[in-house]
């Protein structure tokens, strides 16, 4: 979502797969595999460390795969080649605090990979299991979005689904009321509505962020039938998804800037802020701020003006008889 701070830095808008990526695995019963999801990442991020940059000696022998070697991982890590070997297949069980710590450092890891290794490598037993029932914003949530009535702003919950949204946000990205529920998502909507590759400012860039909060939130939530019906969409209706899926970039969003272009306002440009509300992890509350006195700020002025429910619109039944 724009250039996140905080998170796995700017996703690939492109190139080549990871060597050893595969399109996502799913079990019998419909989720993501576990082992497969572990392997995958792992190898991900030791194929982007050249032993240069780990400080290891090159050896002058031609390397047959990019990055480091199982037994260099292991190595920087401190832990033995065969325990690293199982770990990266899916069998070293729940490692501890420390070791989890030690395979961060040698493989480089932000924090929002350090927290997705952490999902993936998880006890079995204890991985969260996904509500099955709707999510619902409280009413005084629902306050500060009216409240909110100068900037565009929403709410997303698991899967990046838009559980709410005031006016402007409607005007300046989609009107997601105007959707069927399921389909009021700003992934599906970034991906696969054409009006955003218009609307959308950099729109591949943000296209690959979003892809790489989808991987953050499938390791966090890996029995979600929801999100792996969501990503086999994406798969099959999204010509570049594959591709991004398979980089396993992670980004947690947390702020950054956003560029749109809207049909009427012209360039809408942002400085958004995404927290989480206390009491709800699985819901981000994201305000697009405009600077005072700019022109996107006079835009959302004019915007607001325009949008503005007219006395007759605002007549009950009743009055109109």
């Amino acid at each position: 979502m724009g250039p996140e701070q905080g998170g796995s830095g700017k996703a690939g808008t492109g190139g080549a797969t990871q060597p050893g990526a595969r399109h996502t695995r799913l079990t019998d019963t419909g989720y993501m595999d576990r082992s497969s999801e572990i392997a995958d990442f792992l190898r991900s991020r030791r194929a982007r460390i050249t032993p240069d940059q780990a400080g290891l000696p090159g050896g002058g022998r031609a390397r047959r795969v990019p990055g480091l070697r199982r037994g260099e991982v292991a190595d920087l890590a401190g832990v033995s080649t065969e325990y690293y070997t199982r770990l990266e297949q899916g069998r070293g069980g729940t490692p501890s605090p420390e070791v989890l710590e030690a395979l961060a450092r040698a493989l480089r890891l932000d924090l929002a990979e350090r927290e997705h290794l952490s999902d993936l490598l998880a006890r079995p037993a204890s991985a969260r299991r996904t509500s099955a029932s709707p999510q619902r914003v409280r009413p005084g949530l629902h306050l500060m979005l009216q409240t909110l009535e100068h900037v565009p702003a929403f709410i997303l919950g698991r899967r990046t689904d838009v559980l709410a949204s005031n006016r402007l946000a409607r005007e300046v990205l989609t009107d997601f009321d105007a959707l069927p529920v399921p389909k009021r998502n700003l992934a599906r909507y970034y991906l696969l509505d054409p009006e955003a590759r218009e609307r959308v400012g950099d729109w591949a860039q943000i296209a690959a962020e979003t892809v790489a909060m989808l991987r953050l939130e499938a390791g966090r939530h890996p029995h979600d039938r929801g999100l792996a019906d969501l990503v086999g969409e994406l798969t099959l209706r999204c010509p570049e998804f594959t591709t991004w899926w398979n980089d396993h970039h992670v980004l947690r969003r947390t702020h950054g800037t956003k560029h749109y272009r809207h049909p009427v306002a012209g360039d809408l440009y942002f400085a958004y802020e995404s927290f989480q509300p206390a009491g709800d992890p699985d819901q981000s509350l994201c305000v697009y701020n405009a600077e005072p006195g700019s022109a996107t700020a006079e835009a959302l002025r004019l915007l607001s003006s325009w949008t503005t429910p007219g006395p007759q619109a605002r007549t009950t039944p009743a009055d109109a008889r």
